[in-house]
């Protein structure tokens, strides 16, 4: 495991999964699946694995965790398991290739401070996803289409989403808003402020 990956935020979340997929939760397993192949794909590319090869790594990363899952002593810590053990397999590949001694091309070791940089990073879209998917129908409406290329003008959103011209930027703010205060978000916006979080029910009401 990467120095440092005993000291990357405890999510409860990924905790439960993992305890619920190694009770053979089919559901909880697809979800771990889900929430990390990316992080596990993204290594995969940093070491300029071909499409076959990547597959291959995904595939013995998800066998090994199959196998693993009910021993892990620190089910939060699973992101930085995936990534080293995905590091460790890319290597493999690399090395029973050969490839990269003719051609002096060899990717440099992702290395243990990549390996928590790429840890952060899926932690955080995984948990934007957790909290993106909580907000309001109308309110993830509403983001999906302003985050379309080409995004559709005011008019067009005004007409799918039946709202007034003038009241899609406060609304949009306001959506932006409650994401930004959605637990799962709170150790990244502590992080990026440097102020406690504090859900909305902690606070006084006027």
């Amino acid at each position: 495991m990467p120095a440092g990956a005993t000291d990357m935020r405890s999510d409860p979340s990924v905790v439960a999964l993992v305890a619920r997929a190694a009770r053979d939760d089919q559901g909880a397993w697809n979800e771990l699946v889900e929430r990390y192949l990316p992080l596990v794909w993204a290594i995969c590319v940093r070491y300029q694995l071909s499409r076959a090869d990547a597959e291959d790594v995904c595939q013995s990363v998800w066998l090994r965790l199959a196998e693993q899952l009910g021993n892990l002593r620190e089910p939060a810590a699973l992101p930085g398991w995936l990534a080293t053990t995905a590091r460790n397999e890319c290597l493999r590949v690399v090395r029973i290739a050969g490839r990269y001694e003719l051609s002096g091309d060899e990717p440099d070791d992702v290395g243990d401070a990549g390996i928590e940089e790429m840890v952060i990073i899926a932690e955080r879209n995984a948990a934007l996803r957790v909290a993106f998917a909580e907000l309001p129908p109308q309110c993830r409406r509403l983001l999906s289409l302003l985050a379309e290329d080409p995004r559709p003008s005011y008019d067009e959103i005004s007409a799918v989403l039946r709202l007034k011209k003038g009241s899609i930027g406060p609304k949009r703010g306001r959506c932006l808003e409650e994401l930004r205060r959605s637990p799962h978000l709170a150790a990244f916006v502590e992080e990026a402020t440097g102020t406690p979080f504090k859900s909305p029910e902690a606070e006084p009401h006027a």
